[in-house]
């Protein structure tokens, strides 16, 4: 149930359901459901009914579409036929606007559209509804205790120093780079429009995925986000004044990269991003405890984060498991924007802004971040660990090695082969880093002892100090405390 009172959101710029179906809570007004035709069906939630048809192949699909309006309305979900799609992708197909469609290879002028009007599903109108909201409520009136600070430049000294752990926008480093000047989408069409470039699900040819994102009404539009793009496009990455030709290098004080130490075995780093309005990624953090800049070419992007630690929860709508390796929230950012958005500015440590094109903002390791596109937009993005964060690899690297993701299959126990590298070519941050991880460890402990025992060791033979037994006395900084 949407709340209408978290945002102002004119409902005249909601268009109608191409098919007419409404939201569920019309039909407690309505004469008559279509819903009735589908017989024993009926007894089943809309969630339910999608699910099933999800079992179901495309001539499956069509055909139970044909026995009523109501599972018409049904079998065009459009996500249906996208996951036909990325199952069996059609060989030579062309885009034609929707999913169903270019699974089908169906003209425009051959798509029948029929009137469901008297169909009442949140399921159903719910995807369309997300797609056509304006996004200006949300990614406007940024409050000014939110604002993500905006500087021309930092030196590396600058920010080694005081801004490692803080997210910012620089606006002057990336109108330096040539592809800064010579970028656009049409200007990548032309000479990459048969260049195969991975967006989410799919392998398409960039001119394949300019036709996707000129024309589609997706509730979350697929992403384009290849990280073989330098290689793919020929480009030259690397300092002026060392690579001459270079299309674009990393703001200075982002220079320093320990990752790099690992040479061609370290995990993926640099992605391509290219995207329409509305597209974007919903909550997460960056892989392997790095840090992160994303730099935008064209467009606009709109950024949500918090910090995380042991001692705050997650953005609210967003839950994660015990370890930390699974993360659920909405499945779209605009159900996140509708239900959350609101809460989200009123909590704690929320920070957010507007990065535009020729501006680079900085994700600091372990912050929760949501991005979407305001308009068509081009970035580049790139991962990193400055030495104030090499601890938090190391803990991420030797703790949890499930988790880890971005290396070659043949790069075994890449722990070992960063400390290894480490020891040779900055031992004196390893051992900072080490001692640093020790005592955590043992910070870790004495909170154990304390909640388990009652006492530390400091408390020694006191007579006073509680004995045995579990004493929880859990204080107010929410500590997550771990077994050591």
């Amino acid at each position: 149930m949407l709340d209408p009172t978290a945002q102002d959101i004119s409902q005249d710029a909601i268009p109608c359901h191409p098919l007419g179906v409404k939201p569920s809570g019309n039909a407690l007004l309505a004469a008559w459901n279509l819903r009735s035709a589908i017989g024993a069906f009926n007894i089943l939630p809309d969630e339910l009914i999608i699910t099933v048809l999800e079992l179901l192949d495309g001539a499956a699909l069509l055909n139970i579409g044909r026995t009523c309006k109501a599972f018409y309305a049904f079998t065009r979900a459009e996500e249906l036929w996208k996951a036909l799609f990325i199952r069996s992708i059609p060989s030579g197909f062309s885009w034609r606007g929707t999913w169903r469609s270019t699974f089908l290879n169906l003209p425009e002028s051959q798509v029948s559209i029929l009137d469901c009007s008297h169909l009442f599903s949140d399921t159903l109108h719910r995807p369309f509804y997300c797609a056509h909201i304006s996004l200006d409520p949300y990614v406007t009136k940024i409050p000014v205790r939110n604002a993500i600070p905006r500087l021309p430049d930092l030196s590396p000294e600058e920010f080694q120093e005081s801004w490692t752990d803080k997210p910012f926008i620089l606006t002057e480093p990336v109108r330096a780079w040539p592809v800064y000047q010579t970028w656009s989408v049409e200007a990548l069409l032309e000479k990459y429009g048969d260049t195969v470039f991975r967006a989410e699900a799919v392998d398409w040819p960039l001119r394949t995925y300019g036709d996707y994102m000129h024309n589609n009404s997706d509730e979350s539009p697929l992403y384009l986000f290849d990280r073989a793009f330098v290689s793919k496009m020929g480009l030259k990455v690397g300092k002026p004044d060392e690579e001459p030709d270079a299309a674009y290098w990393p703001p200075s004080c982002f220079g320093e990269d320990l990752f790099s130490v690992l040479g061609n075995d370290r995990p993926d780093r640099q992605w391509l991003i290219i995207g329409p309005e509305r597209s974007g990624s919903t909550f997460h953090k960056d892989p392997n405890a790095t840090s992160a800049w994303n730099a935008v070419l064209r467009g606009s992007k709109y950024w949500i984060m918090f910090p995380s630690s042991s001692k705050l929860p997650p953005p609210p709508g967003v839950y994660v498991s015990e370890d930390q390796s699974e993360v659920t929230s909405p499945l779209s950012i605009a159900e996140w924007l509708l239900g959350f958005h609101a809460e989200a500015r009123r909590t704690p440590g929320c920070v957010e802004g507007i990065c535009a094109a020729g501006e680079v903002l900085h994700v600091p390791s372990g912050w929760w971040h949501l991005v979407v596109n305001i308009e068509p937009s081009i970035a580049i993005t790139q991962n990193f660990i400055p030495r104030a964060h090499l601890t938090a690899a190391l803990d991420f690297l030797s703790r949890k090695a499930d988790q880890i993701s971005g290396f070659r299959k043949d790069v075994h126990d890449p722990y070992e082969r960063f400390v290894k590298q480490l020891q040779v070519s900055h031992p004196d941050l390893l051992e900072q880093a080490y001692e640093q991880l020790k005592q955590k460890s043992e910070g870790k402990k004495r909170k154990w002892d304390e909640l388990v025992h009652g006492k530390t060791a400091e408390d020694g033979n006191n007579a006073d100090a509680p004995e045995g037994g579990f004493s929880f006395g859990f204080g107010d900084d929410g500590s997550d405390v771990e077994v050591p």
